[in-house]
């Protein structure tokens, strides 16, 4: 009985430990990822404006080729929104165009219905490099709540990798 009352101490002291680490964590993530593409600027933006076009190269979008779309507006324009109801790894929730900078950027916000509820922000600027090249910079931010927070630093990776992963295919896409 003594080894189950030390084992359950024990236990409720990690979790206690675990949950003070939260409250001084971050809570907030900004994950940054760039590419250059050897495609005219006109021709990257006009591709990525077009967020059904996001089923080509999007790593979390093609997680479930099954999955349920839909769309609501014109695609490339501000208030155009792609809502999607997936598979466990896709999850359901919707992402809708906010602003649109004509041949610059793309501004959109991403509302997470499930795996878990909650709202990110993620930005496509292009920039002008030569005639044949284009700076594509990925941005995606967000903020997780107590205690949810202990996983920022472990979110930021699993993003930088995938958001990399996802611009190298666009890439390989707009070079053909």
């Amino acid at each position: 009985m003594e080894i189950l009352i030390t084992i359950l101490l024990v236990l409720i002291g990690i979790i206690a430990l675990l949950l003070i680490i939260a409250l001084f964590t971050k809570k907030e993530y900004n994950v940054h990822c760039e590419i250059i593409i050897n495609a005219s600027q006109q021709k990257v933006f006009g591709y990525l404006k077009q967020l059904k076009n996001q089923d080509n190269f999007n790593k979390w979008v093609m997680a479930d080729p099954g999955m349920k779309r839909e769309f609501k507006g014109t695609d490339g324009t501000a208030g155009f929104i792609y809502a999607w109801n997936g598979n466990a790894k896709a999850g359901e929730g919707e992402q809708e165009i906010k602003a649109i900078t004509e041949g610059k950027s793309i501004e959109t916000e991403i509302r997470f219905v499930r795996p878990f509820a909650g709202i990110a922000y993620a930005n496509m600027v292009t920039e002008f490099v030569s005639d044949k090249q284009t700076k594509v910079t990925w941005s995606n931010k967000s903020k997780m709540k107590y205690p949810m927070n202990m996983m920022v630093s472990m979110v930021e990776k699993m993003l930088a990798k995938d958001m990399d992963t996802s611009l190298s295919t666009l890439k390989n896409i707009l070079e053909k």
